[in-house]
């Protein structure tokens, strides 16, 4: 009986540090990044030639003036204020120690012509362009291995103009990939805050081989028949941080990547240590969540909670298929609310299509230590469809305190998964009917050095428990 009460305890005490750890991981994942730091010297892009009239063509004016601006990196840094005004541009670099700062009532416009977006190399990840083969066109707002980049404004505007690429789009009539509005390479601290952004041509805010990363206070609008305009997409990127975010568009609201089949495996480089938190999405076309189907890099270590999903098409949803190898595994997903969905969960085996005939079709992913709990849900058509691949189960995937009125009569469909289930209702899958409060299995979202843990061993329940406790111990050191 002793023994039982001791274990007790430290079942209750390693219980209250890992909620400690949770919120210390997630603060030190965007640490030393204030949302904004002073810079010695400004100045506006009217000096430099600008007009805000919307028609004439500003590129040249936003070049010289970073190129101005570059003198200042080794003395604090620079701002490029952009004041009230509509300042027409075609794609601009930006360069370290730089605050990008846009007036309220300041709004950048994508040029309509394709040739004032630059034509450059794929990501190595992805080997050639999303949308067709070859190269892409660069950003409208673009970086290369810089640091302390900071995008800001007094929630001023910055407007893609995208219609014209989507009907080039869906005409079949697209030269090249199109452009994101925000791309960052090979970057690190980087802040995007206090902003709209609208009318993406393609993906909005794209930090894509990045670190210390942190995206807050933005908002993102574009129709909701608009191709492929995902809100936020860290990719292959680390230590990144998304919160305080309204996104209204036509793909996923937050995606996480890690480049697309061999070229992904090849150039190795997961997305890991992401912090996601009170995100608002509307999305007809694609998830409020989702992670891929591009994961062959590997996706861990993910917290999200605090998501509000609405009128769309999926809540949470994991892509994949035999030929992206990588993983997503070590997801935590928490304080979920959906209205209107029509699908709350999905997760897919055989989703999208490959980059060209080179890969490998016995490349399997690995999904795995999936929880999603805390989830509330009205007006729902189907509660979820949850599918492995043959030979691939899916495994540990773990629903907690479900709650969904779902419309369906047959809420789920489950095949060639694992995992456990408590309080789900409807009543979950029968593949996941295990009880999840009664085993270590499932994922708690703590970090992945305390959860690898839990592999087999020959040791008692009371040394387990220990042994993770000692591995939070450390993590918090």
């Amino acid at each position: 009986m002793k023994r039982s009460a001791s274990l007790f305890q430290v079942l209750l005490v390693f219980t209250a540090v890992i909620e400690i750890q949770w919120s210390t991981v997630s603060s030190i994942y965007c640490k030393d990044m204030p949302p904004n730091v002073y810079r010695p010297h400004s100045v506006t892009i009217t000096e430099f030639g600008a007009v805000g009239d919307g028609v004439t063509l500003n590129t040249k004016a936003f070049q010289n003036a970073i190129f101005y601006l570059n003198s200042f990196a080794d003395k604090g840094g620079a701002q490029l204020f952009v004041p009230a005004g509509r300042w027409l541009t075609g794609s601009f670099h930006l360069i370290s120690h730089l605050t990008l700062s846009l007036d309220k009532d300041a709004i950048i416009i994508g040029s309509p012509d394709s040739s004032h977006w630059p034509v450059i190399d794929p990501l190595p990840s992805y080997g050639r362009g999303r949308d067709l083969p070859g190269k892409r066109h660069q950003s409208l707002i673009f970086g290369l291995n810089l640091t302390d980049v900071i995008i800001t404004g007094a929630n001023g505007s910055i407007d893609g103009q995208g219609a014209i690429w989507w009907g080039w789009f869906h005409n079949h009539t697209l030269n090249y990939t199109r452009p994101h509005l925000v791309e960052l390479m090979y970057s690190t601290n980087v802040v995007i805050s206090n902003l709209t952004f609208k009318n993406s041509p393609f993906w909005n805010i794209h930090p894509v081989y990045c670190s210390q990363v942190l995206v807050q206070h933005v908002t993102i609008l574009a129709p909701l028949n608009s191709p492929n305009t995902d809100g936020v997409t860290p990719d292959s990127s680390t230590n990144v941080c998304i919160n305080h975010c309204y996104v209204r568009n036509g793909g996923d609201v937050i995606v996480i990547k890690s480049g697309w089949d061999e070229y992904g495996i090849s150039f190795a480089q997961p997305s890991s240590n992401i912090s996601i938190s009170d995100i608002t999405g509307e999305t007809r076309g694609g998830s409020g969540i989702a992670f891929g189907s591009e994961m062959s890099g590997g996706i861990s270590e993910v917290r999200a909670v605090g998501l509000r999903i609405v009128n769309s098409l999926h809540g949470i949803r994991i892509k994949t298929a035999p030929g992206r190898g990588g993983y997503v595994e070590n997801v935590y997903i928490a304080d979920v609310s959906m209205d209107n969905v029509s699908m709350a969960i999905r997760i897919t085996g055989n989703y999208g299509e490959h980059p060209d005939d080179k890969y490998d079709s016995t490349a399997l992913p690995v999904i795995s230590n999936i929880t999603i709990k805390d989830v509330v849900g009205v007006n729902i058509g189907v509660a979820g469809i949850l599918e492995g691949i043959q030979g691939d189960n899916f495994s540990n995937i773990c629903l907690s305190n479900v709650s969904l009125s779902v419309q369906s009569a047959h809420p789920w469909n489950c095949s060639l998964i694992e995992g456990y289930s408590n309080s789900v209702i409807p009543e979950s899958c029968e593949q996941l009917r295990s009880n999840c409060r009664q085993t270590s299995i499932c994922y708690d979202g703590s970090s992945s050095s305390v959860m690898r843990v839990q592999q087999p061993r020959h040791t008692s329940p009371t040394s387990r428990l220990l042994d993770l406790f000692s591995g939070v111990g450390f993590i918090l050191v």
